[in-house]
């Protein structure tokens, strides 16, 4: 590898302290490195155009076209923000860990020169993961497509509410759920919403998606696992009363979609996939126990 980016969680990584450890080695090994911060919450401080202003447009389309890795710093949420910040470029991310749990980050602040060593060096293997895409097709005949990498959910908007969905796959109708909310998820996205709603955990390597209710209200409403190649319909129908129900669809705690009764959520495999950089030989499930006990 010759070229890095890094995109650092300056909350997380309090003046950029871990930021100059890494850019201070690339330097020392010959590479090249352009950093890219962001706030917390999923806050951009600034984005990419404006954080690689060095040169000129040709020099930062050139190193976003060159770069043969993304280092991120913090947790989760803050992969995902990157991962959907370098949208189709496709480069491989890898995370430095400066969270709590951290499951999609495979670098402890610890151990970073070695694994930067590692990296430089090539002695790694690169992990694809799949996608969800969703397609808002609303009422009115207006329509709005967004991805994500861990989980699309469905959640009430405004006042204390049970929402009611029905549920299609593959154009067959699977049930009426009345819960909090709907969260679709990856093999990814298992250790992330869908593990707090009582979803079961799947190695993310894995190809499939899962249907997980938000506190269904029924003893008989679980978590349903279905084929990467099924179509999931989500419509929201009216409430039980009859009156209009009010619902937000999140991809992957970023963007924001308000639907409304009549409205409805398609959701598939993607097409695009995100590649993961892997330096340790652990399993997943050695790498779940050791998550658990921190």
């Amino acid at each position: 590898m010759k070229c890095f980016l890094i995109y650092a969680n300056t909350y997380k990584d309090k003046d950029l302290a871990v930021t100059k450890r890494i850019c201070g080695f690339l330097e020392q090994a010959g590479q090249r490195a352009a950093v890219v911060t962001s706030g917390d919450g999923g806050e951009e401080t600034e984005s990419f155009s404006e954080s690689l202003a060095a040169g000129c447009c040709d020099q930062r389309e050139r190193l976003l076209k060159e770069a043969d890795c993304m280092i991120v710093l913090g947790g989760d949420g803050t992969v995902l923000q990157a991962a959907r910040e370098i949208g189709e470029r496709n480069i491989p991310i890898i995370g430095v860990n400066l969270g709590t749990l951290g499951y999609m980050t495979e670098i402890e602040p610890a151990n970073l020169e070695e694994a930067l060593g590692r990296l430089v060096a090539g002695e790694y293997e690169q992990e694809c993961r799949m996608m969800l895409e969703g397609r808002v097709c609303f009422f009115d005949g207006g329509v709005q497509e967004d991805w994500a990498l861990n989980d699309i959910v469905l959640s009430r908007s405004g006042s204390l509410q049970i929402i009611r969905f029905d549920i299609y796959v593959n154009g067959q109708f699977l049930n009426s759920y009345n819960a909090d909310g709907m969260i679709v998820t990856t093999p990814t996205g298992s250790t992330g919403y869908n593990l707090s709603a009582g979803g079961p955990l799947v190695e993310p390597r894995a190809r499939l998606m899962m249907l997980t209710p938000i506190c269904p209200h029924s003893l008989h409403q679980r978590s349903i696992i279905l084929s990467p190649e099924d179509v999931i319909d989500i419509q929201i129908p009216e409430c039980r009363r009859g009156g209009v129900q009010t619902v937000e669809v999140n991809f992957d705690g970023s963007h924001v979609i308000p639907l409304r009764t009549g409205d409805r959520i398609r959701v598939t495999r993607s097409e695009k996939v995100t590649e993961f950089i892997r330096l340790n030989r652990i399993s997943f499930l050695d790498v779940l126990h050791r998550k658990m006990q921190a």
